[in-house]
């Protein structure tokens, strides 16, 4: 049982793990050590205090070296979903768990809308992980749409239990070749079914699958931990980055606009002060 677990290495979580290591808090902090695609994209940075008019691999690359002078450790593990546990928090991370008594949430935003019927079949047939439900679906169909081509192995691996797979990619580019692989590019106008997922609505083609596997690099807020409160696709929090969930805290680009670096961190610092006081009155 840890004392913290944040998710997403972008500026806010950043500023959290800093301040959590400050605190000597006992934490697991998940997300890819390239840190936020944003920041490594991005071409001048001219509004972060303290490194002006710096370029984003600079940026990327002074924030690593604060990192791992600190020596904090950076699981580059994704978390497919957390769950209430009442009074502490459990991250299925593949086929493994991990629990804390509070958690951050700092992933960002997903760049990709979600497909209708998604949420309300999610766990239906619809799933978020391949490692976790993949061998559910050996011998049987499945559509998968993924956003990412990082997330390109776990296509490989699904196609490797599947004897059938319709991909539909946002991307053209896609480096999956497979005999048993079928490759569209577009987005799902729809996952079809009732109670169950029973096909996908893609390239204004109707496509029947036994599951559905959306594979993108951050899950909505709300798919992610149940349960969670959200508006327009963003995290419900107050001035001091609680959710609407006991324990659990939010920062960065998912708690809404501005998109921006100097917010991100503050939030994120925020939070972890939020945590440290709520950690307080659990030891009352």
């Amino acid at each position: 049982m840890y004392d913290l677990l944040i998710i997403g290495s972008g500026p806010a979580g950043i500023s959290a793990a800093l301040s959590a290591k400050a605190r000597d808090l006992d934490f697991l902090w998940f997300g890819p050590r390239g840190l936020s695609s944003k920041i490594t994209k991005a071409e001048r940075v001219i509004n972060y205090p303290g490194l002006p008019a710096v370029t984003g691999p600079e940026m990327r690359d002074a924030f690593l070296r604060q990192i791992d002078g600190l020596g904090i450790e950076l699981r580059e593990e994704r978390v497919n979903s957390i769950y209430d546990m009442g009074g502490y928090y459990t991250a299925v991370v593949n086929d493994k768990m991990y629990d804390g008594r509070t958690v951050i949430l700092a992933a960002g935003v997903s760049g990709s809308r979600e497909i209708p019927g998604e949420s309300r079949l999610l766990g239906k047939g619809v799933s978020y992980c391949a490692t976790c439900d993949g061998e559910l679906y050996r011998g049987k169909r499945i559509a998968v749409v993924c956003t990412d081509p990082g997330l390109e192995e776990e296509i490989e691996f699904l196609a490797g239990l599947a004897a059938e797979v319709f991909l539909c990619t946002s991307y053209k580019d896609c480096g999956v070749r497979r005999d048993n692989v079928r490759h569209v590019v577009g987005y799902p106008a729809e996952i079809l079914g009732e109670n169950r997922a029973s096909g996908m609505v893609c390239g204004g083609e109707t496509v029947e699958a036994d599951g559905i596997f959306c594979l993108r690099p951050c899950v909505a807020p709300a798919a992610l931990l149940p349960g969670l409160k959200a508006e327009d696709g963003h995290i419900q929090v107050d001035r001091q980055q609680r959710t609407n969930l006991l324990g659990c805290f939010a920062a960065g680009d998912c708690t809404g606009r501005p998109y921006q670096y100097a917010k991100a961190v503050g939030e994120g610092n925020v939070a972890l002060h939020s945590a440290v006081e709520y950690l307080k009155k659990l030891e009352v």
